[in-house]
């Protein structure tokens, strides 16, 4: 699985590192705090896709990613694009990375969550596991071990909203600098997010070469 090594049109656009600047499609990389698309209201008009959008109108965004989680986006160049890469994810054809710095330690090197998720709560948004809930499939692999906290490697097999941050939580594994399913004392809201996504790999639906985007993590 050979890395993407397509040049660049420029190091940035609208302000955002670019990792991939492809005929179909490129990859840029979101920061923490900043909303993938525009949410109700004034106060959350700001988002990755309007920034873009104002430089370069035409790109698309093929998916999401929380408003604290940090990493890769992918935006579609044109409509064909947009529906072709649009339907990988919808295949589950895309193999997302993420890694996570969270509180305590696993019991185990690895492992996987398959507890099915519900809308908790709405104001803020909060998942939990529930018997009438959306299946939800997250395999980990732990990194590294510290005093009190651990790194994991994350690989969600389905999309659900806040799926690894609720999975980690209900295994008592909440990561750090969540403000909604830490708890208070773990000092969340002192940090930023500590959740990443720094891999995408997929083939491309046009020539079927296998690209695959890294991003180094941002923090030590």
């Amino acid at each position: 699985m050979a890395e993407v090594s397509e040049s660049l049109e420029g190091s940035s656009l609208a302000g955002l590192s670019i990792h991939c600047w492809h005929p179909h499609f490129v990859v840029v990389e979101k920061p923490s705090g900043l909303l993938s698309q525009p949410g109700l209201g004034d106060a959350q008009s700001d988002s990755l896709i309007t920034r873009v959008q104002a430089v370069r109108p035409e790109l698309r965004l093929v998916h999401r990613l929380d408003r604290d989680t940090s990493g890769l986006l992918l935006l579609a160049r044109d409509q064909a694009s947009l529906k072709a890469l649009g339907g990988l994810f919808a295949d589950r054809k895309v193999h997302k990375l993420y890694a996570a710095e969270v509180h305590g330690h696993p019991e185990a090197l690895s492992g996987s969550v398959r507890l099915p998720l519900a809308r908790m709560s709405t104001h803020p948004p909060r998942y939990g596991p529930h018997r009438d809930g959306r299946s939800c499939l997250t395999l980990w692999r732990c990194a590294q071990l510290g005093t009190n906290r651990s790194r994991l490697w994350l690989a969600p097999r389905t999309g659900r909203s806040h799926q690894l941050r609720a999975h980690l939580a209900a295994i008592g594994l909440p990561v750090i600098g969540d403000p909604i399913y830490a708890a208070p004392e773990q000092g969340s809201s002192l940090e930023r997010l500590h959740l990443h996504a720094p891999g995408l790999s997929f083939a491309d639906p046009f020539s079927g070469q296998r690209i695959r985007v890294l991003s180094p993590l941002p923090w030590p």
